[in-house]
């Protein structure tokens, strides 16, 4: 017998107050945010690096537009770009960097491998999704070098994730790809369309559109005085310490990470120290400056490397870079650790700039890396900014976003595992929690109708 009038406009009722209550946020939600800034992370194919490497290829990888490296076998690619619609769940996001594999050195010079993959971008509509790049390829066989332009060069196994209702940042992880058949081709034949490649894992901030605001007049523009000889603005210092060094840090040996605090930025392929403070003569190209930030390494085999105090001294077109270096409990302060070709520090437009000069390890500074490398080891390269001026702005890093939150608490997160992952899949835990509170209320309006049909039965029997 259905439920009395009264009955079913109380469950009506109450299914409209607590759908009211919820539709404010999704349309607050539903809003199209841009893309503004972070990473994603990809090996490519694993296999295939290995194989560039290896005995066979005898070849090499470099990277390319401010690409890094992440763990033992993956690249990562920064400063995402792009748009997101969290009610239809439509998503792109562009990223910089690129990766250069070549190998089979030729006889007469040049090499028969020789790939470029570079610019992903991650395309995801109606549930499916593809990954593009630029591709600059040499065939094999002909040697023929094609170049192509965000080539669809993989498809992404997105099934079981929901892309609707997410806020920033957005991230998927260990998302499965697949070659395409436009990807084998641009992969100079190496792989057949189908091949598996590589699983892709990225995390974007997003924001909502700005507010309209009312025109104002420009106001009258102040000229500043230039300082004074001696002074300087601002500066920062970008250095890596070693590529192969922070891989080997949170590879599968050392199985650990690095933390920075003080202001030290991460870029990716290099720290930033940031904040110099010191003195600057432009005539001399001398420079004694000192910066802010640290960056620790820890390690599972008892790695505990701390570096800060970072300060660089130029002179006589000769840098040096000195860092206070803790090991443990034991500090030692101003340790000379590379040095480099200083130059060209002549101001150009109120800045100073030296774009990665090669740097070279100094013998303290093999002390102070536990003589894992030799004095005269090669480093990675450092770049150095010094604002002469009040209105000259230093070089922006890399943006590699804000990190993601843990999968623990994925409220409004379109985040899951994979259907290929099935052992996940089968442990019970949900693959996504797009719709979050929306179906409990819905869920707790049916409750109450069905609870009412219930008393009704009860009472009428």
């Amino acid at each position: 017998m259905p439920p009395s009038r009264s009955v079913r406009a109380s469950a009506v009722a109450l299914l409209a107050v607590l759908l009211g209550a919820l539709l404010p946020a999704t349309a607050a939600q539903a809003a199209s945010r841009t893309v503004q800034g972070g990473r994603l992370d990809w090996g490519i194919k694993s296999s295939f690096q290995s194989y560039v490497t290896g005995p066979i290829a005898q070849g090499s990888w470099s990277l390319t537009g401010g690409a890094a490296t992440v763990g033992g076998s993956q690249f990562r690619f920064h400063s995402a770009t792009g748009s997101y619609d969290p009610g239809s769940g439509a998503f792109q996001a562009g990223f910089s960097g690129g990766v250069h594999f070549v190998g089979h050195k030729q006889a007469g010079g040049g090499n028969e491998l020789d790939l470029t993959i570079s610019r992903p971008t991650v395309r995801i509509s109606g549930g499916a999704g593809t990954l593009y790049a630029d591709m600059v390829s040499k065939e094999r066989g002909s040697g023929r070098v094609t170049t192509s332009s965000q080539v669809p060069l993989a498809t992404l196994g997105l099934s079981g994730i929901n892309m609707k209702g997410g806020s920033t940042p957005i991230a998927l992880n260990n998302v499965p790809t697949t070659l395409t058949s436009q990807g084998a081709g641009a992969f100079a034949g190496y792989y057949t369309a189908g091949t598996p490649l590589d699983a892709v894992s990225l995390s974007v901030d997003t924001k909502a559109p700005a507010a309209a605001k009312p025109s104002k007049s420009p106001s009258p523009s102040a000229t500043k005085k230039k300082e004074t000889a001696g002074r300087f603005e601002d500066a920062a210092v970008d250095w890596g310490v070693r590529r192969t060094f922070r891989e080997y840090v949170t590879g599968s040996i050392g199985r650990g990470k690095w933390t920075l605090a003080g202001g030290a930025q991460d870029g990716g392929a290099v720290f930033r120290f940031p904040e110099g403070k010191g003195t600057y003569d432009a005539g001399k190209k001398k420079l004694d400056a000192t910066f802010a930030g640290s960056v620790h390494f820890t390690g599972a085999d008892g790695l505990d490397l701390e570096l800060a105090g970072f300060a660089v001294r130029t002179a006589s077109g000769k840098g040096t870079l000195l860092a206070d270096v803790t090991h443990g409990t034991t500090t030692d302060e101003a340790v000379p650790l590379v040095t480099f070709a200083a130059d060209d520090l002549t101001p150009k437009s109120g800045l100073a700039v030296l774009t990665e000069a090669p740097a070279t390890l100094t013998a303290q500074g093999a002390k102070a890396f536990g003589s894992l490398y030799k004095a005269g080891t090669a480093m990675d390269p450092v770049s150095l900014a010094v604002a002469v001026d009040a209105k000259a702005e230093l070089p922006a890093l890399p943006d590699l976003g804000s990190e993601a939150a843990p999968s623990a608490t994925p409220a409004t997160q379109p985040t899951g595992t994979p259907a290929a992952q099935p052992a996940a899949a089968e442990s019970g835990f949900p693959t996504s929690l797009a719709v979050g509170g929306g179906a409990v209320l819905v869920a707790a309006a049916a409750g109450v109708l069905y609870a009412a049909r219930r008393r009704r039965t009860a009472h009428t029997t």
